[in-house]
């Protein structure tokens, strides 16, 4: 039985290898055995040979009960959470994010063009009836992107992370490894 004090829905944002992955999976229970559904949002390239060992990497270090889905396989993030209510880790946002915007070849539209899939999204947060982890990047904290399509990213991020906060019990920011609550 779920505890009602306990957070049901947790955002942990970081910057690039702060350590948000592994604070996440601590929070989903890694060192607990039970099943956890894994849903992974990158896409492999394979003529990137350093994205094909983070995503080793993270695969490794994974308990052998829990069980992957990839959204890359045609699975949409917003659809794959209505599907169910096991125990749920979603890492990350941002190469969801990516995907979203490649698929859309929304690049160089305007702002907010991704608003209705954003709008799926967390409508399948807020309504999620299990225990959800979800682990997004908090880009908007450093340089100010030289290109169009940096800037679009950093601030759909942006306000998608801003969402997602409200929607969530519980947010924490992830800097060099340590966790601060945030919410």
């Amino acid at each position: 039985m779920h505890d009602a004090a306990a957070p049901r829905r947790t955002l942990v944002l970081g910057g690039a290898r702060s350590g948000k992955s592994g604070q996440a999976e601590s929070l989903i229970g890694a060192a607990t055995g039970e099943p956890v559904r894994y849903v992974a949002t990158s896409r492999l390239d394979p003529a990137d040979a350093d994205w094909a060992q983070r995503v080793h990497e993270h695969r490794v270090r994974r308990p052998a009960t829990w069980f992957t889905v990839e959204t890359a396989s045609g699975a949409g993030l917003a659809e794959v959470l209505r599907d169910g209510s096991a125990p749920t880790l979603v890492d990350d946002l941002g190469t969801w994010l990516t995907a979203e915007m490649d698929a859309a070849d929304a690049w160089e539209l305007p702002r907010g063009t991704l608003d209705p899939r954003v709008d799926e999204l967390v409508d399948a947060v807020t309504d999620y009836p299990g225990r959800l982890v979800l682990v997004s990047p908090e880009v908007g904290l450093g340089v100010i992107p030289e290109t169009r399509s940096g800037r679009l990213f950093r601030d759909e991020i942006g306000a998608l992370n801003a969402r997602l906060a409200r929607a969530c019990d519980e947010v924490l920011l992830v800097v060099a490894g340590l966790a601060v609550t945030l919410k």
